[in-house]
């Protein structure tokens, strides 16, 4: 059996759902009374997320970490794809949400303006920023840097996957701005991975004198 965790994919329609039953209750009735949950054995070792029910009532299989790219084995059990109406109602309430949030924001702190519209500027900069820092840019001074090499490895080739899946439909300085980016993080994974490489081959040192 494979070490790796195992993961289950949430179907959140069902928060719908749920909200909707409990403003039926607001009239004051009270709510059917519901049988207590089953018992469920011990939870395995490692994250797990719950899976709800699908619509049809029926609740998908876990998908395991390791099978996401295992094609149709995996779509199958997936949950179904939301409508394009379920797309939209949950976009328009994403965004009231959102807008709310802004409203309470700026109520404290008048002086504060809107936030600023997010791009696709703004998602290669995260991208940027986060494989930089694994490869130890931004420590402190006099404080060590922490390299996490193999994380912005990841980094990096998930900018390669951005690059090569909207070829073609990005605007001239979007993809300007994606190429930079990728030729720089990469440069400086060479840099970094080169070092790595020096210091590997250089024979052990000696103990000072005096010391075992």
């Amino acid at each position: 059996m494979s070490d790796a965790p195992k993961f289950e994919v949430i179907d959140r329609r069902k928060f719908k759902a749920a909200e909707e039953e409990q403003e039926s209750h607001k009239d004051g009735s009270a709510p059917e009374a519901q049988s207590p949950p089953a018992e469920t054995s011990a939870a395995p070792s490692g994250p797990q997320l719950v899976v709800n029910e699908s619509r049809n009532g029926a609740v998908p299989a876990p998908v395991e970490a390791t099978g996401i790219d295992g094609g149709e084995e995996a779509e199958g059990d997936l949950p179904p794809a939301p409508t394009a109406e379920e797309s939209n109602q949950q976009k328009a309430a994403y965004d009231a949400s959102a807008q709310r949030l802004e409203d309470i924001i700026r109520a404290q702190n008048p002086a504060a303006g809107p936030q600023p519209v997010i791009t696709f500027e703004h998602l290669v900069q995260q991208f940027y920023v986060s494989a930089m820092i694994q490869m130890g840019a931004g420590a402190q001074e006099g404080q060590r840097p922490r390299v996490d090499i193999l994380g912005a490895r990841t980094t990096i080739d998930l900018l390669g996957i951005l690059a090569e899946k909207t070829k073609g439909n990005l605007t001239e300085a979007e993809d300007r701005a994606l190429q930079t980016v990728l030729f720089e993080v990469r440069m400086a994974f060479l840099e970094l991975t080169s070092m790595i490489n020096l210091q590997a081959m250089q024979p052990p040192q000696p103990p000072p004198p005096g010391k075992r």
